[in-house]
């Protein structure tokens, strides 16, 4: 049962193995894996960021989709063999895996679209509907608009007829944002950021959607209306750092959320797990109806070709630090043909 990150990597489970297999499908699924995620949280994690108790070795990744090849005693009733399925739990980086029944949704077939839905599509429409306050006529900056989470805020933000500005890196980028809504792409090596916000929106944006930290953290910042509100969802910028962090200024930040009354706040979707499934369940109609896009980049650009395997995730990381993606980076995973499940 090969696995990114795991102390053995082999392609057919060992003796030992089947036994723990044997053990859990008392209880849960077990899913042959065809489409992993790949997220900046997966530095954050394995980099000890968000946990610094989790030591290596440890299996990696958090979302995947595939098809059921086991089923559990508790799981037979709502599932069947064959089925298609996503989930999101620890060690997606795996040809197989095993979890627990009550972790999986349902998908209508596995088309990687669908993933694209499950980390960066619901952290995208729980963290603005419980924190960005939108409305008719706000003004809503989103950093990093043109990656996997950034594009689904794009979306939803225009949807709730609003305002958007989507900052990118370029001119690709920019009008892949104008096919999905947005108002006015920023190509932050073409423009200078902070000079667009303040010419041609010198009264402030009233929600900024933040994925990258450091200097872009700033400007945005310096760019919030009065009563504005800085949603925090990642850092990216900062990955090559010990902390994961890129300076910012937070010496002048009392006073600058002070003089315009504005607010700060973090989005971790582990802490509104409670809205998950609903949240999952309304994008995917969304999706169904025609009424979202859900871009997904497989590395059919990059300079060794597409992801199609376990041994690509690292390459998929590093092109999404390098900022080439557009959309959800996802990899495919080839069906094995040697495993005896």
């Amino acid at each position: 049962m090969a696995s990114l990150g795991s102390s053995s990597c082999v392609s057919q489970p060992r003796p030992d193995i089947l036994r723990k297999m044997t053990f859990f499908l008392m209880y849960q699924d077990i899913f042959v894996m065809r489409f992993v995620g790949v997220n900046a949280s997966d530095i954050n994690y394995s980099a000890g960021r968000y946990d610094p108790s989790v030591k290596t070795p440890f299996d990696a990744g958090f979302e995947g989709m595939g098809e059921v090849v086991a089923l559990g005693l508790s799981a037979s009733a709502a599932y069947t063999v064959g089925q298609a399925v996503a989930y999101m739990a620890p060690g997606s980086f795996a040809e197989y895996t095993v979890v627990p029944a009550r972790v999986a949704i349902p998908v209508p077939a596995l088309k990687p679209e669908y993933l694209t839905l499950l980390v960066s599509g619901t952290t995208a429409y729980l963290s603005l509907k419980a924190l960005g306050g939108l409305s008719e006529g706000k003004t809503v900056l989103v950093t990093a608009a043109a990656g996997g989470t950034g594009q689904f805020a794009v979306q939803l933000a225009k949807k709730a007829k609003c305002h958007v500005i989507g900052t990118c890196s370029s001119a690709e980028k920019c009008a892949f944002l104008k096919s999905v809504g947005c108002d006015r792409p920023i190509n932050y090596n073409a423009e200078h950021v902070g000079a667009v916000l303040r010419q041609e929106y010198p009264q402030g944006v009233d929600v900024v959607y933040e994925s990258v930290g450091g200097a872009m953290f700033d400007l945005a910042v310096d760019a919030l209306a009065t009563r504005g509100r800085l949603m925090v969802i990642g850092f990216v910028s900062g990955y090559q750092t010990p902390t994961g962090l890129s300076p910012v200024k937070a010496g002048t930040l009392p006073a600058k959320l002070l003089k315009k009354s504005a607010s700060i706040q973090g989005f971790f979707l582990n802490h509104y797990l409670p809205e998950f499934r609903g949240a999952m369940d309304h994008l995917l109609k969304m999706y169904a109806g025609g009424e979202l896009v859900c871009e997904v980049d497989t590395g059919g650009l990059s300079t060794e070709g597409r992801f199609t395997s376990l041994e690509s995730v690292f390459r998929a990381v590093d092109y999404m630090y390098m900022r080439k993606n557009t959309g959800k980076i996802v990899v495919e995973l080839p069906p094995s043909v040697n495993s005896k499940l």
